[in-house]
């Protein structure tokens, strides 16, 4: 842990005893329970993967927090970044339309701030949410502070944060990256580049290496009773969460139980060919020390559920399989029958009596 990062971290720690960063949850106690409250979520990701948890989580809880990350440099949010010097706001925007309620007010907000502009000219492709964000955050000059604003004008059901106050780089060593030198690997650089790489991704970092979390987002994992990571994009969406110091450190420390979701199927450039196992050896390599308690997965899309067994007890995890997939065959999650595998594991892993 850096010198900053303990700094930081010290500041919102709580008094707990001593050893409770050795592995899971059930190893280190848990947190107090609190009969009859609702959960205190805290979901990780980016893009359409977190969107799909948010969509889930807010159906069984209320205190729900999405940690986002920000290395986006594509499309509108990349052009944004580019021009402006911000965040990508793109997958923050998705988020909080994830978060929007199923009545007219949010479905027909979620709509809006989904909206892009067709046209000729500069505003081509833009979505009307990323406007707002970045309008918002030069207004106030507080990134915490208008996503909230912009989530009380939505009416959304949870908190959206930022991982981190910097926009990132993205880079990964690649192997195969050019097609006609398949065994040489080269250092590709941006998400957007990295997600569609037609080479076997080895590794990611950010630049800068050593980025700060917002504090909001180390509180939030450090105060929860459950922390959800994935799905998503492995490489461009999930694993960055553990590349922000502070924020691993808080995933160490927190009392949290910790569920990692599963993919539905492999994405084409950058997981091509993963097994779910070797999702888990993936997450491992970039965060050896980090503890899981249950990995939750597709019972379709898991092959040989004993070698996905065997990987998740070097994370000190038990496999939960449900069916929650949509039901027209897409690799897509329902939400609803997503949500119901949450609600049964949060039940089940160390809870006493029921959340509602």
């Amino acid at each position: 842990m850096t010198g900053r990062a303990a700094l930081r971290l010290s500041r919102l720690r709580r008094t707990t005893p001593e050893g409770r960063t050795t592995g899971p949850a059930e190893a280190r106690g848990g947190r107090p329970r609190r009969r009859g409250a609702q959960p205190k979520v805290v979901a990780l990701g980016g893009g359409m993967g977190l969107s799909a948890s948010l969509a889930a989580l807010r159906r069984i809880t209320g205190d729900l927090t999405a940690v986002v990350t920000v290395a986006d440099d594509g499309g509108s949010s990349g052009r944004l970044r580019d021009e402006l010097g911000v965040l990508p706001p793109g997958d923050l925007r998705k988020a909080l339309a994830a978060l929007c309620g199923d009545d007219d007010w949010g479905q027909t907000w979620a709509r809006v701030i989904q909206h892009r502009f067709t046209s000729q000219g500069d505003l081509h492709d833009h979505a009307v949410g990323n406007l707002l964000i970045v309008a918002l955050w030069e207004q106030l000059g507080d990134h915490v502070q208008a996503l909230d604003l912009v989530g009380k004008l939505l009416g959304a059901q949870g908190r959206v944060l930022p991982m981190s106050a910097v926009p990132l780089e993205l880079q990964a060593l690649v192997k195969g990256h050019d097609p006609a030198r398949p065994d040489d690997v080269d250092t590709v650089r941006g998400q957007a580049t990295v997600a569609l790489t037609p080479g076997e991704v080895q590794s990611v970092h950010v630049v800068p290496h050593d980025p700060p979390a917002v504090p909001e987002a180390v509180e939030a994992v450090l105060d929860a009773d459950w922390v959800v990571l994935g799905p998503g994009s492995w490489f461009s969406s999930v694993i960055p969460h553990l590349l922000v110091p502070e924020l691993l450190d808080a995933l160490t420390e927190t009392r949290a139980r910790l569920v990692l979701s599963l993919n539905l199927a492999p994405q084409p450039g950058e997981t091509d060919g993963f097994s779910p196992q070797r999702h888990l050896e993936v997450l491992a390599r970039h965060a050896p020390k980090l503890a899981l308690d249950v990995v939750l997965a597709d019972e379709a899309a898991v092959p040989d559920r004993d070698l996905l067994t065997e990987a998740a007890k070097r994370f000190g995890a038990a496999v939960e399989l449900a069916p929650v997939a949509r039901p027209d065959g897409s690799p897509r999650h329902d939400p609803e029958l997503l949500a119901a595998a949450y609600d049964r594991i949060f039940r089940m892993h160390g809870r006493i009596g029921p959340w509602r």
